[in-house]
């Protein structure tokens, strides 16, 4: 008997949320959740966020009811200024070490659009570990115009977008 894929969602929230923005449109984190697993097979989904700011528990509270497992980027407490929320390095590195050490694990998917993960993108390709990329917007990083359809998908299609769209009696902000 064949076991159903076990696949893993890695999320640059940042991305995700700037891009749906910009483009018009906010994501409903639940229903995500849901396509990510009917669509996908992804048993986990980790949703990279920059750091840990009081003002957005709201936001947090609601990322973990959706299903969403949140990380935070590190930073010394220290610092002084803005801190930059920066999750690239955090993503590659919980990816590669997926790899490494989660047996139960197939495959990778990734949701984002930005060019700083190519050299991962074709690394999981020639080793048969990328399930999908997932392009929230349509401004992604032209890096990825190479990618055959077999790679990627974009979230903003006219068949995925109503799926995981936010309805306007839904929004709050």
């Amino acid at each position: 008997m064949n076991k159903k894929p076990q696949n893993v969602a890695f999320i640059d929230g940042q991305n995700l949320y700037l891009g749906t923005k910009a483009d018009g449109w906010k994501i409903d984190l639940k229903k995500l959740r849901i396509y990510l697993r009917d669509k996908y097979n992804v048993s986990e989904a980790y949703y990279f966020i920059g750091y840990v700011n009081e003002d957005y528990n709201d936001l947090y509270m609601e990322i973990q009811k959706s299903g969403l497992i949140l990380n935070f980027r590190e930073h010394n407490t220290k610092m002084l200024g803005v801190k930059k929320g920066n999750v690239d390095t955090d993503i590659v590195f919980e990816v590669m070490k997926n790899i490494i050490e989660n047996k139960d694990m197939d495959k990778i998917v990734l949701v984002s659009g930005d060019g700083d993960y190519k050299k991962m993108i074709d690394y999981l390709i020639k080793k048969n570990k990328l399930e999908k990329i997932l392009f929230p917007t349509k401004k992604y990083s032209s890096l990825y115009k190479k990618l055959t359809v077999k790679y990627f998908d974009l979230l903003y299609s006219e068949f995925v977008r109503p799926k995981i769209e936010k309805r306007k009696s839904e929004l709050r902000d």
